[in-house]
């Protein structure tokens, strides 16, 4: 399992997946830390994070808004995402 200043080591551009922000507005307790560490990162201006205009798309349209905003990772916990080489995809189930 990845530490989250691990996986966000040189990390200035995060795209970000539906679910986490669920997770984030929902309260989960499995993952409202992460998600509070990486929302401060990016309110601090540590990260810049992208998400696609209407979060509810399908995931290429996602993967594809943040390749196109020059994103090096992307948020998300769909594992089938891991299939993805044009940038790191970060798992929340493994952070």
């Amino acid at each position: 399992m990845m530490r989250l200043d691990e996986a966000l080591h040189n990390i200035t551009l995060l795209g970000f997946d539906t679910a986490p922000f669920i997770y984030f507005v929902e309260r989960h307790p499995t993952y409202l830390h992460v998600m509070r560490a990486v929302l401060h990162r990016v309110e601090s201006g540590i990260i810049t994070g992208y998400s696609s205009v209407v979060t509810l798309t399908p995931d290429a349209l996602q993967i594809a808004a943040a390749l196109h905003r020059g994103c090096q990772a992307f948020l998300t916990n769909d594992i089938t995402l891991k299939r993805v080489t044009n940038l790191q995809v970060l798992i929340l189930d493994e952070l």
